[in-house]
């Protein structure tokens, strides 16, 4: 048995082939791997993202980054996280989620508020650049990040969650439910995650709101973009 281990370590055993023959296969392997990846052509793609930093006395402007798409993921998101790690660390914006239920990156691509994480990359064949500004009518932070402020007030000045009709039994304390109704608020927040998104349009939260509530059979929206109407704003 010993023997037996010994010549099937060298690889001498009959029926059992080198080791060296099988790493000698893989690193060939690996070479033909990253010689066919690197003979692949470059798919260029230019994008046009709004910068401006209130730090600086400057206008804002547009600036131009190309991305190899053959070395990006297949959304705006990816483009934008590509841009700054690998290209300018100064650029700014929010994500989070990146499964777009968060909200954070949203944002105008090419002239449609989205969320950048959901957002596909127009095809690198297009000679038109890819245009990334922040949200519309909003004040503007910096680069792609806007103030929420004014918008998360007026909405919770709308008030959108569920209202007794009868006052608690004892207030400000919580009420007892049974497991029959536990589970009943389970499966309505399973059926308001699968809710159809209802794209922001403009007008108060108010008129947003109660849009998306009525374009669902059962009231369930998820937010998609935002767009308050502000006046005086800076972008």
């Amino acid at each position: 048995m010993a023997t037996a281990r010994v010549l099937l370590r060298r690889g001498l055993l009959p029926g059992h082939r080198p080791r060296a023959a099988a790493t000698a296969r893989l690193l060939l392997a690996q070479t033909h791997s990253s010689l066919s990846e690197s003979a692949k052509p470059k798919r260029l793609k230019t994008f046009s993202i709004y910068r401006w930093n209130p730090d600086r006395p400057e206008s804002p402007q547009m600036q131009e980054y190309e991305v190899d798409l053959n070395e990006c993921g297949p959304m705006v998101l990816d483009a934008l996280l590509k841009i700054k790690n690998e290209v300018d660390p100064s650029l700014t914006f929010r994500r989070s989620c990146r499964e777009g239920i968060c909200g954070s990156c949203a944002m105008n691509i090419n002239g449609d508020n989205g969320l950048a994480c959901l957002t596909k990359i127009p095809a690198a064949e297009s000679a038109a650049a890819a245009m990334i500004t922040p949200l519309p009518h909003m004040f503007v932070v910096k680069d792609l990040v806007v103030d929420m402020t004014n918008f998360y007030g007026q909405y919770k000045s709308v008030e959108p969650w569920l209202k007794r009709k009868d006052p608690p039994p004892g207030m400000g304390k919580e009420v007892p439910q049974s497991k029959q109704s536990w589970m009943g608020c389970t499966s309505v927040s399973s059926a308001l995650a699968a809710a159809p998104r209802v794209p922001a349009t403009g007008g108060t939260p108010r008129h947003t709101l109660a849009r998306r509530l009525s374009s669902t059979p059962i009231g369930g929206y998820k937010i998609v973009g935002t767009s308050t109407r502000r006046s005086g704003s800076r972008q």
